[in-house]
C-alpha cells in the first residue's frame, strides 16, 4: 500500500479509502470488525462515513473499531443529508452543521472528525452561510478539513474564491462519483481538482456493481444493488452502461485480472485521483478491491480501456479541438 497527500493538507493517506456505508447495515458488528482488520492489515489508513449511514450505526461501529488506534487512521464524516422528521433535520445550515458534528463525534467516540464533508449542495443558503458555519467548527477544533461531496465543478470553485477572500477554511477535499460508467466528472471536475490541489476520493469506482463481472446486456446476478436498489438501477440506467460492463469484464477476464480489481486500478490512474473508495458487504468480497494496487495501470491499458466507454463531450462542446 502506499500513501498520498491529501490535497493541500499535509496528510498522508492510503492510496485506497474503505467506504463504512455496509458497518451497521449489510455487514453487522463482527462482520463490520472483519472488514476493519482486513484493511487495516492491507495498510489502508483512510476510513469514509455519514451521519446518514445505517441511521448512524455506521459511525457508531467505526468510533469502536478505531478504538486505540485513532490517531493511526484518518476519518471523514458527512452532513446534509436528512436525519429525522423535524423541517431542520437536513441541510448544511450553521445550526445542522453544529449539531450534527456533535453527534457524529457522540457516535464516534472522538474529539475531532478529520475531513468533514457537505454531502450535497444546498440550494436554499448562500454558499457564504454554508462556508461560515464550517469555518466556525473548524475553529472549534471539532473538524480539521472541509470538503464537498456531489458538488458541479463551479459550486466548488465559487466556494473556494468566497474562502478566499473571507479568510476562511477552504474546501480541501472533494468526493464525486466517477467510473467507467460514470466519467462525467473528467470534464470539470477532476481538471478543476488538478488546478486547485484539491484531494479527490471518488466513490463507487465499481459503477455500483456494474462493473463486478456480474452485469452483462442479458446477464444480471440474482441479487446486488442494481437489482434489488431503485436508486442504483436509476444511476446506472444509461443507454450503453451494460454493454460497457460486458466488454469491460471481457478485457478483463483475457488479462487474468478480477473485474473488481481492474475497475478500481483504472480509477486511482486518473492523476486527480487520490484514493478510490472501496466499500464491500464482507471479507470476501473486500479482497479484489484491495488487490487493485497491485496492477500496473500504464497509460496503455488505461486508453485501453478508456475506448471501452464514452467519454463525456469537452466542458465547450467542442469536440473539433479535442486530440
Amino acid at each position: 500500500m502506499q500513501y498520498k497527500l491529501l490535497g493541500a493538507t499535509g496528510v498522508k493517506v492510503s492510496e485506497l479509502c474503505f467506504g463504512t456505508m455496509s458497518f451497521g447495515g449489510d455487514a453487522d458488528q463482527k462482520e463490520s470488525g472483519r472488514l476493519y482488520a482486513a484493511c487495516r492489515d492491507a495498510g489502508i489508513n483512510f476510513f469514509d462515513s455519514a451521519n446518514v449511514y445505517s441511521s448512524g450505526k455506521s459511525e457508531e461501529i467505526l468510533g469502536r473499531l478505531v478504538a486505540g488506534d485513532r490517531d493511526n487512521v484518518v476519518i471523514t464524516s458527512k452532513c446534509t443529508g436528512v436525519v429525522g422528521s423535524d423541517v431542520n433535520a437536513r441541510g448544511s445550515s450553521r445550526r445542522h452543521v453544529v449539531q450534527q458534528v456533535e453527534a457524529s463525534l457522540r457516535r464516534l467516540d472522538t474529539d475531532r472528525i478529520d475531513v468533514l464533508f457537505m454531502h450535497h449542495f444546498d440550494d436554499n443558503l448562500p454558499v457564504e452561510e454554508v462556508l461560515r458555519g464550517l469555518e466556525n467548527v473548524v475553529q472549534s477544533g471539532k473538524v480539521l478539513y472541509i470538503g464537498a461531496s456531489n458538488y458541479a465543478a463551479w459550486q466548488v470553485a465559487k466556494a473556494l474564491g468566497v474562502s478566499e477572500r473571507r479568510g476562511w477554511a477552504r474546501f480541501d477535499v472533494i468526493q464525486p462519483m466517477y467510473s467507467l460508467v460514470k466519467r462525467q466528472a473528467e470534464t470539470e471536475i477532476l481538471p478543476m481538482a488538478l488546478s486547485e490541489n484539491l484531494g479527490v476520493i471518488p466513490y463507487s469506482p465499481v459503477g455500483g456493481g456494474a462493473l463486478s463481472g456480474k452485469y452483462g446486456v442479458k446477464q444480471a446476478p440474482g441479487e446486488g444493488r442494481l437489482v434489488a436498489n431503485e436508486m442504483y438501477a436509476r444511476r446506472y440506467s444509461a443507454e450503453g452502461t451494460f454493454e460497457t460492463a460486458a466488454a469491460f469484464t471481457e478485457l478483463a477476464g483475457a488479462r487474468g485480472i478480477h473485474p473488481v480489481s481492474l475497475a478500481v486500478a483504472w480509477v486511482a490512474g486518473h492523476p486527480a485521483v487520490t484514493s478510490p473508495i472501496i466499500g464491500a458487504r464482507n471479507v470476501e468480497q473486500l479482497g479484489p478491491a484491495l488487490e487493485s494496487v497491485d496492477i500496473d495501470m500504464t497509460p496503455e491499458l488505461r486508453a485501453e480501456i478508456s475506448a471501452l466507454s464514452k467519454a463525456p463531450p469537452p466542458a465547450n462542446d467542442r469536440y473539433e479541438e479535442q486530440l
